[in-house]
């Protein structure tokens, strides 16, 4: 069999499977995307050029390119005062800009846990998570989700044969991208304090929607000082690319030496910087959209179980679980032919037997198009 029969078999198999993806050119209603606060749609400060890039004054000046890395000729002042400002925002030492979220959390989990150490791992943490498990070599103990008795039990265990020098990690998305449900994050930070472990969030997904500020739930329920780590997006609600890491200034100094992601890869632009600093003058203050984004999603969630139609979470994220993975793709079709851009999720990204309709809500959803839709999933799931 030569490579290209090999390649043909894995794509015929995942076609029987009804797994197979393509990548399109989005149409229709947008309720897939993460840009929850509408942002990404309209620039950093709701305006846009005629090329659909964010205005700014200073983007002329500034190079589209990081040139290189920021531990060579990547850095820029820009960058230092954006890295304060997000430590200000969260109420935390430092932060540290990474290119993606993925990155950061590889990154940052990769560097700080080391081989001797343990690693526990919510077992519906996102794939950068568990990749950066991985990576690090360490003892990995998956807990069922957000089962508090399980993540215990294994945390007690690790801590009875605890060796000198060997670090006990907890890492879990504060709101899960896919399941839209919280996890409990006072009682996970209780039970790392408990075994002395350190918990690490990644709140992709909470950032710039929760919080009085925006700033996310780990500060708005006051943990900031009880967790070794947060990890925030840009591209979802913040409308911005990029990522970053909020911790102690030790923490930031280690991964600066020892952060691969951070070290190997070209630094972002400064024109981006500009960007960032543009959205976080706009977000702290925006209680309105975010306010709009709950409030519609509560009407969303409503107009579900009007129509008979159960949904996991209770928050923007609205997952709706079809059960086989064809069943959702035609689902998914359905109600794109109905003008929605709503997509089927399916294995590996969530469990077998699990898929679903993940449907995103937004601040600038009109209440109108969210009652037709639910309309539409009701027709989508009972044809």
């Amino acid at each position: 069999m030569t490579l290209a029969d090999r390649w043909r078999r894995d794509l015929a198999e995942l076609h029987a499977q009804g797994r197979y993806r393509r990548l399109a050119v989005p149409s229709g209603l947008d309720f897939s995307s993460n840009d929850y606060l509408g942002y990404g749609k309209w620039g950093p400060v709701g305006n846009r050029s005629e090329s659909g890039e964010p205005v700014t004054n200073r983007s002329p000046q500034l190079s589209r390119s990081g040139q290189a890395s920021r531990l060579l000729r990547g850095e820029h002042p820009l960058w230092q005062e954006v890295e304060t400002e997000l430590a200000q925002w969260h109420g935390a030492e430092a932060a540290l800009m990474m290119t993606s979220g993925y990155t950061a959390n590889e990154g940052l989990l990769s560097a700080l846990v080391q081989p001797e150490d343990f690693f526990a791992s919510d077992e519906l943490n996102h794939a950068s998570i568990i990749d950066g498990g991985r990576l690090s070599k360490a003892e990995r103990f998956v807990f069922r989700h957000n089962d508090l008795d399980h993540l215990e039990a294994g945390l007690r265990q690790a801590f009875g044969k605890r060796p000198n020098g060997r670090e006990l990690f907890v890492v879990t998305e504060s709101l899960f991208g896919m399941e839209g449900e919280r996890a409990p994050l006072r009682e996970m930070a209780d039970l790392a304090d408990r075994y002395q472990a350190h918990l690490i969030v990644d709140e992709a997904h909470a950032t710039g929607c929760c919080g009085a500020s925006g700033s996310g739930l780990v500060d708005d329920l006051g943990l900031r000082r009880r967790v070794l780590a947060t990890v925030h997006t840009g591209g979802k609600a913040l409308g911005v690319c990029g990522a970053y890491i909020c911790c102690s200034q030790l923490a930031r100094d280690m991964l600066v030496n020892c952060c691969r992601h951070l070290i190997f890869t070209t630094a972002l632009p400064p024109l981006i910087a500009s960007w960032w600093q543009q959205m976080l003058t706009r977000v702290r203050q925006d209680h309105a959209t975010r306010r709009a984004l709950h409030q519609s999603a509560g009407l969303f969630r409503g107009e579900l179980a009007w129509h008979g139609i159960e949904a996991k979470g209770a928050d923007y994220i609205v997952p709706i679980v079809v059960g086989e993975d064809r069943q959702a793709v035609e689902a998914a079709a359905a109600l794109q032919a109905a003008g929605f851009d709503v997509r089927a999720i399916r294995p590996p990204t969530v469990p077998a037997g699990t898929a679903r309709l993940r449907i995103s809500i937004h601040a600038d959803h009109s209440h109108d198009d969210l009652r037709r839709l639910a309309a539409a999933v009701r027709q989508a799931v009972n044809q």
